[in-house]
């Protein structure tokens, strides 16, 4: 067996979420003898951790939940151990303790354990009926508490928010959204489209407080209120905080591993030790963790490919956003907050949707779709590969101009 073979034999992948996954799969194409195994320190099969607001509107039943039922890893001859936890590595001797006092050796291992959902260090924060909803235990979690609880206010105007605040007025809850930016979805979203939003997300009949930001929750045992700092008081018998999430990184910190907002990798998803690779929400590539399905799931087929002994690298992509919120369609990329007067910015408005699209320089570097995300695969491409697009900006007066321009095809010159 030469060096290369030893190395790729035994690949453990610790955590079971879109990024584990896929470089478990990725490991297995690439290397058909390899001994992969993967930890999930959840019981469940590996699930759709974006789907858990439709689960939670009913729209998704648990059946539906799963990445792929048992058979798909018993094909593919992967080890899933599930219920298990992964409590420290021993890098020097290359073996895994587990919370079952077994362990686990490895010859390369993948680290994919996701993120946890961030609450912020508030005063009363320790109160029963304030919740998270990052898995799906917190996921059932919310729906035992929805049946008895009339009044919800969740924290947070994100994409995790709203999806979250709409599935809950479907269960017939009374709903209150606090935003402590000026408008929703601050990070896809500039003001004109981030308000356009407000004005559907009301006729849900969510209320909606933007500009706000916590100070307290009050209750004695269980929460019954959520005070502002403006001094307003607003009764909730349950609160849910979607104010972001902090990557899993004890482990990789106690291994000694290079840990700055996650775990820093390299664009083959390599970490500073050569046999370990991190992906998804817990990885740092460029400076940026990014939180996103397809980004993790790229990721974690180039660590799986890398991990057993192929070659592939993660270019990195714009920080974009293809999603579904409330039934309207958004597609959201690059620098959609225009830092100074040098770049040049187009809107669209009409009744069905919106559009703006930033140009600095002659290049496309942000655009908004808000409602026909059409174009998202253009734009994607015009800004990934830093196309130069003055024949696209030549005499353009407006965002339907540019939107009329690149649906005809013309060219970035």
């Amino acid at each position: 067996m030469t060096d290369k073979e030893k190395s790729s034999n035994r690949i453990v992948i610790v955590g079971a979420g879109i990024s584990g996954v896929s470089a478990a799969e990725s490991a297995r194409k690439t290397d058909q003898k390899a001994r992969i195994t993967i930890v999930s320190r959840e019981p469940e099969l590996p699930y759709y951790r974006i789907s858990l607001t439709r689960f939670l509107a009913g729209e998704l039943s648990e059946e539906q939940l799963p990445l792929h039922p048992q058979q798909w890893y018993d094909e593919r001859r992967l080890q899933l151990l599930r219920g298990v936890e992964v409590t420290a590595i021993d890098v020097a001797n290359k073996i895994l303790s587990l919370g079952n006092q077994d362990t686990l050796p490895y010859d390369r291992l993948v680290l994919s354990m996701g993120a946890h959902a961030f609450i912020p260090p508030l005063q009363g924060g320790g109160k029963k009926n304030i919740e998270v909803l990052r898995t799906r235990k917190d996921a059932e979690a919310i729906l035992e508490k929805a049946y008895t609880n009339r009044h919800c206010l969740i924290i947070g105007g994100g994409v995790l928010g709203l999806e979250t605040a709409a599935a809950l007025v479907r269960r017939g809850m009374d709903v209150t959204v606090v935003e402590a930016f000026a408008w929703l979805l601050p990070r896809q979203l500039n003001r004109p489209a981030g308000e356009r939003l407000s004005g559907y997300v009301e006729s849900l009949g969510i209320r909606l407080i933007c500009g706000a930001r916590i100070e307290m929750f009050a209750g004695e045992e269980a929460v019954t209120a959520v005070v502002l700092e403006s001094g307003e008081t607003l009764s909730a018998d349950m609160v849910i905080v979607t104010a972001g999430i902090r990557c899993n990184s004890s482990l990789a910190r106690q291994a000694d591993l290079k840990v700055n907002k996650g775990i820093v990798v390299d664009s083959r998803m390599g970490t500073c030790d050569a046999d370990i690779y991190a992906a998804g929400d817990v990885a740092e590539h460029r400076g940026i963790v990014y939180g996103a399905w397809m980004p993790a799931l790229q990721q974690g087929r180039v660590a799986g490919i890398n991990a057993a002994g192929g070659t592939a690298d993660f270019p990195g992509v714009a920080p974009s956003y293809i999603i579904k919120v409330l039934d309207i369609d958004l597609f959201s990329i690059g620098e959609i907050h225009p830092a100074d007067g040098s770049c040049q910015v187009f809107e669209e408005h009409d009744e069905d949707r919106y559009a703006c699209f930033v140009f600095q320089n002659f290049h496309l570097v942000g655009a908004i779709l808000m409602g026909d995300t059409s174009l998202s695969p253009r734009i994607r491409a015009l800004i990934e590969n830093r196309v130069r697009c003055r024949e696209i900006l030549i005499e353009a007066g407006s965002g339907r101009d540019i939107r009329e321009r690149l649906q005809a095809g013309v060219g970035g010159k």
